[in-house]
């Protein structure tokens, strides 16, 4: 189900308590996360431009973004990322374990 990749995005942990966990990724050209679901919902914040293929089990979208774009999932999204593009590519994704229901 996950893409056929011998480099492993790499991820580096900022922040993990009791309402977030901020993690960004790096990844080199061809680089992927690996098939993986997320427990909470989360916002990824582009930090470099990139071609963005996104895995979902059935097919591949292929999605451009640009340094500075964000976007937010729900929980339960079960997907793998793989850096399409011969730059690096990096975001910041912060996962949000505990909602006020402040609006």
């Amino acid at each position: 189900m996950s893409f056929k990749c011998v480099i492993p995005a790499a991820p580096t942990l900022h922040l993990d308590d009791a309402d977030s966990r901020v993690t960004r990724w790096d990844f080199a050209s061809g680089a992927s996360t690996g098939w993986h679901e997320h427990g909470w919902p989360y916002v990824v914040v582009m930090l470099t431009d990139a071609q963005m293929h996104v895995h979902d089990g059935e097919q591949v979208t292929v999605i451009t973004r640009q340094a500075g774009e964000s976007y937010a999932r729900p929980a339960g999204v079960r997907h793998d990322i793989l850096n399409g593009g011969d730059a690096p590519m990096a975001f910041i994704e912060i996962e949000l374990k505990r909602l006020s229901g402040v609006s």
